[in-house]
């Protein structure tokens, strides 16, 4: 809301009690995150924000019957499209949970879609309860190692930095392009300090002398600690330290120990990527908060971890706190350990209540542009282009996989093969790999061999494979992940599993084959029937299945990974052969 002279001697006459306040919440536990206090007040709010902390009257009041009153929470940094729904259902899901502020980075939409991914993100965003604000991908494509649906230049995202909902650039993950001053990224980097914005970092498996190189570039944020020692190298070179716990990569039983009285202020929380599921039955950052107790944090500094640190990090002046002059987004708990959310209201009204999002319901995922939904192209696939030649070397260069982890171990190990040809493995967990280029048609076809999957029959396979998008398959066997392939064509992108021929699950992705035009009850309906079946076929991972096979494509995180041009070697910064 905009502030004017009228607004503002309205909200200084509430709060000098001339005249009643729009709302005051009485008897409250207000969690003080500037002093680490607990105080038991009354709290006035006028036009969606607060004016005073005490003894106000209203003209409605809200008993909070000694809850806890904190500020909603904020998640610093997440893939919206990772939850497989877009931001008009993610609202539905998140914010009953506490979250009424999230920092997305669209790089996912925006490598299948470009500047169209991007307008239909923040189109989709508009208008609702919770409040989205984005970072514009750093990198599309990731790296020039693979084959993405499309290219985001500087002069692209320029026009974007002036929307209100731009915060700054997503995660530069480039680093070799970072290092060595490429101009088309250095010009993303001075556009984005021209407006004014934010610069997200991504220093996956680097060491000090990269957070050094990244801290001068002006980057001050990193989600990809995975140990203590990584954290602490970019809080000593004055970096905000994100801690993650998503689906597939939960780092806060790492990182937790790091946090202490003397450094918590440049420390947030974040979920990165999530599914629909998980957010459904674990939450969002009131997860983080949960766990983050159970492990011995303060749970006041778990608080403002979650709230006025994260505010402060991404320049949201009027975020974070219960305090007057602060935007009215606050929350209900009873208590602070469970971090059990009552109420969530948002700039002082009532969007949630035990569980049950209240907004009214905006979908806008119907009547979807061609442009946005007919994203799949496939060439012909045949048994020919799986194959795998051993080439007479019994060895192989393996991907193993690292549960609940984005990295993974490059082994080499003994590997089967019949007339020449690698012959996947269930015994040996030995699994064949597959990537195939959806966007242009261009025929490009990636082969590995991973370990860890668990898969003991069929084939899964999915177009939400990180960051490209193209189609990535694991299977025991070539039928199975050829029959999958091409039903992912037909369903326009989405997740299947398949055996023996046949389609045992599936969940259509008809949003740039990364998020559903569904309700997100049907997608997490579908998700559990895929969890079933792979149950049924002997998975016992625990792990979510598909969300690592999606990461198992991103080749800026180590040690190897794989992308439709071939097996990659990222500590090289090159592809490599498959036998050793």
């Amino acid at each position: 809301m905009k502030v004017n002279q009228e607004t503002l001697s309205k909200r200084i006459k509430v709060a000098n009690k001339e005249i009643p306040a729009d709302l005051v919440i009485k008897n409250a536990n207000v969690i003080d995150v500037f002093n680490a206090e607990i105080l038991q007040t009354n709290v006035a709010v006028v036009d969606g924000y607060f004016v005073g902390l005490g003894d106000y009257e209203g003209i409605e009041s809200f008993d909070a019957d000694g809850q806890y009153m904190a500020p909603s929470f904020i998640d610093s940094h997440v893939h919206i499209e990772s939850s497989m729904v877009p931001p008009s259902e993610f609202a539905k899901v998140t914010l009953p949970h506490g979250v009424t502020t999230v920092i997305a980075d669209p790089h996912e939409i925006g490598n299948v879609l470009g500047k169209n991914g991007l307008r239909f993100m923040l189109d989709d965003a508009r208008d609702l309860p919770l409040d989205f604000h984005f970072m514009l991908p750093s990198s599309v494509p990731a790296t020039p190692h693979e084959t993405s649906g499309a290219q985001l230049k500087a002069e692209d995202l320029v026009p974007f930095l002036s929307d209100t909902h731009v915060l700054g650039l997503g995660e530069v993950m480039d680093y070799p392009s970072l290092r060595s001053g490429d101009p088309s990224l250095l010009r993303k980097i001075i556009a984005t300090k021209e407006h004014g914005g934010v610069i997200d970092g991504h220093l996956a498996g680097l060491d000090e002398h990269a957070t050094n190189i990244y801290a001068s570039a002006g980057i001050k944020t990193d989600h990809e600690c995975t140990t203590q020692e990584q954290a602490l190298e970019r809080l000593r070179r004055g970096m905000y330290l994100l801690i993650r716990e998503g689906s597939a990569a939960k780092d806060l039983h790492s990182l937790l120990p790091v946090v202490n009285a003397a450094n918590s202020r440049r420390c947030l929380f974040c979920t990165d990527d999530k599914h629909i599921d998980d957010l459904i039955e674990e939450g969002s950052i009131d997860h983080n908060l949960r766990l983050s107790v159970e492990h011995g944090l303060d749970p006041i500094t778990a608080v403002q971890m979650a709230t006025l640190n994260a505010a402060e990090c991404y320049g949201l002046k009027n975020k974070g706190a219960v305090s007057p002059g602060y935007i009215a987004d606050f929350l209900l708990l009873k208590d602070m350990e469970a971090f059990q959310v009552t109420h969530v209201f948002k700039q002082g009204k009532l969007k949630a209540r035990h569980g049950k999002y209240l907004a009214e319901p905006k979908r806008s995922a119907t009547g979807l542009a061609s442009s946005v939904i007919d994203t799949v192209h496939l060439p012909n696939i045949t048994k020919e282009a799986l194959s795998i030649e051993t080439k007479g070397s019994k060895k192989a260069h393996i991907i193993k996989i690292n549960k609940n982890q984005l990295h993974t171990d490059h082994i080499t190990e003994e590997v089967a093969s019949i007339n020449g040809l690698f012959f996947p493995s269930s015994e040996k967990d030995q699994l064949k790999l597959v990537v195939v280029e959806r966007h242009h048609c261009t025929g490009n076809i990636g082969l590995g061999i991973v370990k860890g999957m668990g898969l003991q029959s069929g084939a899964m396979a999915t177009t939400v494979a990180h960051d490209s998008h193209n189609i990535v398959a694991v299977g025991t066997n070539d039928e199975d992940i050829m029959k999958a392939i091409d039903h992912l064509g037909q369903m326009g992108g989405g997740m299947t599993v398949f055996e023996n021929g046949s389609e045992h699950a599936s969940l259509p992705l008809a949003i740039a084959g990364l998020m559903s035009d569904q309700g997100y009850e049907k997608v997490s309906k579908s998700l559990g029937r895929i969890h079933e079946v792979l149950s049924a076929k002997g998975f016992t991972g625990d792990f979510n299945p598909f969300l690592t096979l999606s990461f198992l494509t991103l080749p800026v995180i180590p040690s190897l990974k794989i992308t439709d041009k071939g097996l990659f070697d990222v500590k090289q910064s090159k592809h490599i052969n498959i036998m050793v």
